[in-house]
């Protein structure tokens, strides 16, 4: 995995309660890639709400950037909600974003 991927991953509940399966985008620094079992991730909602807020990054699907990360519509990354993640419970990659829009989004 490296930043900036979206990911497909059960993000945990905070109530302990087993989440469900939801997009993320991989926040972590490439070089630990190979040496860390976790990875931490940001949760990716539809709720545009926030789209706006500083700490998060909206995603929009009508550009070629906002096709990238494999997402059906218009979402936000927010980092407001961020996990740490085991690598091997990714279920699929689904898409990046660009490095412009992950090194706009870790600078919040």
């Amino acid at each position: 995995m490296s930043r900036g991927d979206g990911v497909l991953v059960r993000f945990p509940h905070p109530s302990d309660v087993r989440g469900k399966k939801r997009p993320a985008v991989v926040l972590h620094s490439d070089a630990y890639a190979a040496t860390v079992g976790t990875l931490v991730v940001a949760e990716v909602t539809s709720n545009l709400a926030m789209a706006n807020d500083p700490a998060c990054l909206f995603i929009d699907v009508t550009t070629p950037d906002g096709q990238a990360p494999g997402l059906v519509r218009g979402s936000v990354v927010s980092c407001l909600v961020l996990v740490t993640v085991y690598a091997d419970t990714i279920d699929q990659t689904l898409g990046s974003l660009s490095r412009l829009s992950c090194r706009s989004s870790m600078s919040v």
